[in-house]
């Protein structure tokens, strides 16, 4: 009897740690390394905001020595959760006349051999504005909706990612430099991978996701949403519609006003924003009042966790799901 139980116990003991080496879909963990499934929590992405959105860094205009420390704290940030360089190193320079701009660039390479050369690519710009106009002596426009909110996003997608080992394709994790001057960033990184031969298979850029839409409304929108199937695909995985339609996002031209657009452009694939941000929601857009104070972490942090299945099912199907539509 105490034989039979002992090999009952090595029998469990190896089924366990055979388990831990395998991903969520069953693939083996890569060097060794044990896969982990994470949960983003508030605390999280509160930890992000109240350094991106700091008046240490003077609102993150491409160029000043806030936008450089925004820029080191998102590599330190990929360093630390294993996201690796896609370039030799985590910046894309470009200059605008006597200014330099970095593109921050991680990957987290793909566990299906047929699938790892097609990417995912995720992002959201870093920049802001500076200065605003001065309310209470205050003129630092620290641009915490604007787009620390989506660049957290995308950062947390990446440490999601890089530590469960769940991706079939592999995804770039792109935080941009000067959006705010007319896309410069993406412009020329979206440019970049395309003259380096990139098999580019979907863009989403997150915009402003740092306040929640009211009741009865979906949690976010996409702009251009007629233009693929990418807001039915990722509420297919999600198991609910996380992904709406806002009527004024054509109004306002919200698909060209965005990172995603100059992806659009090079690569021709489906290529959107997603927001939580209508217009309705937040009164300081562009405004000094952009203040971590002001964010909803608990909002951003179910956001980021409803939308990680619908990337991972996306992004793991065997076939190209997501295209774009006949105009």
């Amino acid at each position: 009897m105490n034989k039979i139980i002992t090999s009952l116990v090595a029998c469990l003991f190896l089924l366990s740690c055979s388990a831990k080496l395998k991903g969520r879909d069953g693939q083996p963990g890569k060097d060794g390394q044990t896969p982990e499934i994470i949960t983003i929590s508030k605390d999280d992405v509160k930890k992000s905001m109240e350094y991106l959105a700091s008046d240490e860094l003077g609102g993150r205009a491409t160029g000043s020595e806030g936008s450089e420390k925004a820029a080191v704290f998102i590599e330190n940030f990929f360093k630390k959760n294993g996201i690796q360089p896609y370039f030799e190193s985590y910046r894309d320079s470009f200059q605008l006349g006597n200014i330099t701009g970095y593109n921050v660039v991680g990957m987290i390479e793909g566990n299906d051999p047929n699938l790892k050369d097609e990417f995912i690519i995720l992002g959201g710009h870093y920049d802001h504005i500076g200065k605003g106009k001065v309310v209470d002596g205050d003129s630092i426009a620290n641009g915490a909706n604007d787009d620390a909110s989506g660049t957290i996003a995308a950062m947390e997608f990446g440490r999601y990612f890089s530590k469960s080992k769940s991706n079939k394709r592999s995804i770039l994790i792109t935080l941009y430099d000067a959006e705010e001057m007319g896309l410069k960033g993406s412009a020329h990184l979206a440019k970049r991978l395309k003259e380096n031969g990139m098999k580019a298979y979907t863009m989403i850029n997150f915009e402003m996701i740092g306040v929640p839409r009211e009741d009865g409304k979906s949690m976010s929108y996409m702009s251009g949403y007629d233009r693929s199937n990418f807001a039915p695909t990722l509420n297919k995985y999600a198991g609910e519609e996380i992904v709406g339609f806002f009527p004024k996002a054509k109004d306002f031209n919200l698909f060209m006003r965005s990172d995603n657009f100059p992806f659009f452009k090079e690569f021709s694939i489906p290529a959107h924003a997603i927001s939580t941000f209508d217009f309705t929601n937040f009164d300081y857009y562009h405004h000094v009042d952009d203040e971590a104070d002001k964010m909803d972490y608990e909002h951003m942090a179910n956001f980021i966790n409803k939308m990680i299945p619908a990337l991972e099912g996306m992004m793991n199907a065997p076939t190209k799901e997501v295209l774009l539509n006949d105009e």
